[in-house]
């Protein structure tokens, strides 16, 4: 697995980023981390090593919390405005389709980034694994509000077991709202797609996602011409 460190520009500062280049890539995803690990946790490097293995080309970062070594997160307008100054910089290094994507609360910004109007043009679809539809044990407090608004296609991968919302709830929940995004169900899935060892081998399990996210993304740039 090859990686590059970068500092990328940012209204809050430079971020610490990492690189991972696939050889001639389809497409380049950046990648947000979730609210309590970031773009070093080995979960987000697995995932970014499958996508690279497989054609993407990844670019992971730190929101300005974490790269001021703080726990709690920022509020989410600090959290999509650097996240949107990440997605400039990428259009201005890399040629070809940008996609936005992130785990838990990294897609969540994802998603919210790409319901902005004005979303950049080279962006063609947003990639959320682990959606937290809403937080553990209150599904009255959805996080759906802004999804009608996005302006490429979503794609989430979601975990059946998973307590933030099952793929069933996130169906139903954007149904609701007039949303209709792409839902891939992880079976026995936690919130990181993590499996019960007596159901499957993880790293099959991974294997699945990362097959899936590149399927959904060769429909896209083969729907559009790219």
């Amino acid at each position: 697995m090859h990686e590059e460190r970068l500092d990328v520009p940012t209204s809050s500062g430079p971020l610490p980023a990492r690189l991972y280049p696939a050889e001639a890539p389809r497409a380049t995803l950046i990648f947000a981390h979730g609210a309590g690990a970031g773009q070093d946790h080995a979960w987000m490097r697995g995932r970014a090593a499958d996508l690279q293995a497989r054609g993407v080309s990844v670019l992971t970062f730190d929101f300005p919390y974490k790269a001021q070594g703080r726990r709690l997160p920022d509020r989410a307008p600090v959290l999509v405005s650097a996240f949107r100054d990440v997605v400039t910089y990428a259009e201005q290094r890399f040629s070809g389709p940008l996609l936005i994507g992130g785990k838990s609360m990294g897609g969540r910004m994802a998603t919210m980034l790409a319901a902005e109007p004005g979303l950049h043009d080279a962006v063609v679809g947003a990639v959320a694994m682990g959606y937290p539809l809403h937080p553990p044990g209150k599904p009255e407090q959805l996080r759906v509000a802004h999804l009608p608004g996005i302006q490429v296609p979503l794609l989430v991968v979601q975990g059946t077991r998973d307590p933030f919302g099952s793929p069933s709830d996130v169906i139903e929940a954007c149904r609701h709202v007039g949303a209709a995004p792409t839902v891939f169900a992880i079976e026995h899935g936690g919130h990181g797609f993590e499996v019960p060892k007596r159901v499957a081998n993880q790293a099959t399990v991974f294997a699945l996602v990362a097959d899936e996210v590149v399927r959904w993304l060769d429909t896209l740039l083969s729907a559009s011409g790219q």
